[in-house]
């Protein structure tokens, strides 16, 4: 049974943009979803920024995603956490994607008996901050983290990340964090809620096997994996799952969607 797609999730860096820089077809992409009004979001890991930082970002780089179209592991973290929680005490190791988020779900961020430890990116991690935060997971409090990556981008080459600090407070505690992002469903599926979509009925675009592919395979997505990313096509058969679609890059998918809006019926 041919599945009819009626919403987009597309991650952002390797997909959208590379090095500040707009990838082949990434504007025609995003033209046809904004002048068909179809719903969508670009979802990122990456929990420095507020989606008002990461849609100038994005603007610099000539593509149009307004902030509400921006859903960020912090964000999701943030909703995640809001209803598991009846004080809203937090300590938060991070920067103003995180530390916005978490405000604008009603928390406190205290280092006086938080009920939780909130760890997120940041470019640079205090030694105070970790011990503090080793400390309350000592004493109770429970331990989450943004995402699991362990190394990100930058000018120079790989710099460490949230996931590769997490497993420093894990092995100074002996206390595993949960990860609210990318490749776990809940950030995929309540992106899906805030954009009143149903799963059966949403493609997601990512670059990568472990977390974007891995993540649209287990919350029922339509999957497209694109070539420009970190995930090479010589790298796909390492994996045990597949993802539906495999293009070099997101113009091709945009060809893909005008097409269809077109009127027109695409094979696999």
């Amino acid at each position: 049974m041919t599945r009819v797609i009626k919403n987009w999730l597309t991650d952002m860096d390797g997909v959208l943009i590379h090095e500040e820089n707009a990838l082949p077809g990434a504007n025609e992409f995003l033209t046809t979803l904004q002048e068909k009004e179809i719903p969508f979001l670009v979802l990122t890991n990456n929990s420095i920024y507020t989606p008002r930082d990461l849609s100038a970002r994005l603007e610099s780089a000539g593509l149009n995603v307004p902030e509400e179209n921006i859903w960020t592991s912090a964000l999701a973290t943030a909703t995640f956490l809001a209803p598991q929680t009846e004080s809203r005490r937090a300590y938060v190791v991070g920067e103003a994607g995180l530390t916005t988020a978490m405000y604008e779900s009603g928390f406190v961020m205290t280092n006086d008996h938080p009920e939780i430890v909130v760890l997120g990116e940041t470019r640079t991690y205090s030694i105070d901050a970790l011990t503090t935060a080793i400390r309350l997971i000592d004493n109770g409090a429970r331990f989450i983290a943004t995402n699991p990556d362990v190394t990100g981008p930058s000018a120079l080459g790989a710099i460490p990340a949230t996931g590769a600090v997490a497993a420093m407070i894990t092995a100074a505690t002996g206390k595993e964090p949960y990860y609210v992002g990318k490749p776990n469903p809940v950030m995929l599926r309540m992106g899906l809620n805030r954009i009143d979509a149903h799963s059966e009925e949403t493609a997601l675009v990512g670059d990568r096997m472990d977390t974007d592919i891995l993540a649209g395979m287990e919350s029922g997505l339509q999957t497209h994996l694109v070539l420009s990313g970190s995930t090479k096509e010589k790298n796909i058969k390492k994996y045990p799952f597949r993802p539906d679609y495999v293009h070099n890059g997101i113009g091709n998918i945009a060809e893909r969607l005008w097409l269809e809006q077109m009127g027109h019926k695409l094979d696999k």
